[in-house]
C-alpha cells in the first residue's frame, strides 16, 4: 500500500511536468522491489495558496509523503526511500539551478490496526499475467 502524495507550489507548473514526476515516482517505487504493484498510488496536489520563508513569491516547494503498510524493517525502508528520493532529486536538479526551491520527502508507516483498505487491482494484475 505505498501511497505517495505530492504537494507542490503552483509556481512549479512552468518548470516541472507533474505528470512526468508522478510516473517517475511510480517507476522508482516499482524499482525498489518491496512494494506490491497493485498497491502503488501516486498523486500530485497543486497548492495555489502558500507562503514560504520571507514571503517572496519566487520560492517553490515540493513535499512528498509516502504512506506504507507495516512489515518492512528500517534498513529496507531506508534503502527504498534513498532510491526514491535520489530519483526525484535528480529529476528536479534543473529547478534547484533555476530558482530557490525546497524539496522534502517523508515516509510514514501506517498502523495496521487503524488502516482499512479494499482493492481488487491485485487480482486483476494476477489474472492479466496469467492470461496475457
Amino acid at each position: 500500500m505505498p501511497h505517495f502524495t505530492i504537494e507542490y507550489s503552483a509556481n512549479l507548473d512552468a518548470r516541472v511536468d507533474m505528470g512526468l514526476v508522478v510516473e517517475l515516482m511510480r517507476k522508482a517505487a516499482v524499482e525498489t522491489g518491496i512494494f506490491p504493484l497493485g498497491g502503488i498510488r501516486v498523486r500530485a496536489i497543486r497548492c495555489e495558496h502558500y507562503a514560504m520563508a520571507d514571503g517572496k513569491p519566487n520560492y517553490g516547494f515540493l513535499d512528498m509523503i509516502l504512506r506504507l503498510g507495516e512489515g518492512r524493517d528500517l534498513a529496507t525502508r531506508q534503502k527504498a526511500g534513498e532510491h526514491i528520493f535520489k530519483a526525484l532529486s535528480a529529476h528536479l536538479d534543473p529547478v534547484f539551478t533555476e530558482t530557490k526551491f525546497a524539496l522534502s520527502f517523508d515516509m510514514q508507516v501506517n498502523d495496521k490496526d487503524t488502516s482499512w483498505k479494499r482493492n481488487n487491482i491485485h487480482e486483476a494484475l494476477k489474472a492479466e499475467a496469467v492470461n496475457g
